[in-house]
């Protein structure tokens, strides 16, 4: 089983409590507003990193991660982008990714808020794992925490922490 951190809209901000949360998984999903590669770095000398990057995020963040993520882990495919809406909601260009790839999982950050949902129309399953960062609207903190084990998602917790 590949174990997975996911999270999004750190915003700079990184600190103990998600470095040793990193540690204990195989790879760390970040779903953009990076906000500085000091969290990028600080992320991969614990464990490996996909990233992509979110509107705050400037053109050092944006040469080092791309606007999208396609690739396969576990046997799941899955697209990530920062800023792509959500099921029934899915911006223009972000929906014909989703189309023309066809993944199994879809991940989005940005809007700072928390949700798992199946997609019934588009046939995936879609991930935004709320904010990790200080900066934003959001009362709690959150990631979401996963296995893949044989092609399939298991063992999902949600990570909550005060701000």
């Amino acid at each position: 089983m590949t174990k997975i951190l996911l999270l999004s809209d750190t915003h700079g901000f990184t600190n103990d409590t998600m470095l040793k949360r990193a540690s204990e998984v195989d790879h760390v999903w970040h779903a953009g507003d990076i906000g500085s590669l000091a969290v990028t770095d600080a992320l991969k000398s614990v464990a490996p990193i996909r990233a992509v990057y979110g509107n705050i995020d400037g053109a050092e963040i944006r040469s080092e991660f791309p606007l999208y993520q396609d690739f396969v882990c576990g046997g799941v495919r899955v697209l990530m982008t920062h800023i792509g809406g959500y099921p029934n909601r899915y911006n223009s260009s972000f929906r014909q990714q989703i189309l023309d790839r066809k993944p199994d999982v879809v991940v989005c950050g940005h809007s700072h808020i928390l949700k798992v949902q199946r997609d019934h129309k588009l046939d995936h399953l879609h991930l935004n794992p709320g904010a990790i960062g200080l900066h934003g609207f959001h009362k709690v903190r959150t990631m979401l925490r996963f296995g893949i084990d044989q092609g399939q998602l298991v063992n999902m917790e949600v990570l909550e922490y005060k701000r």
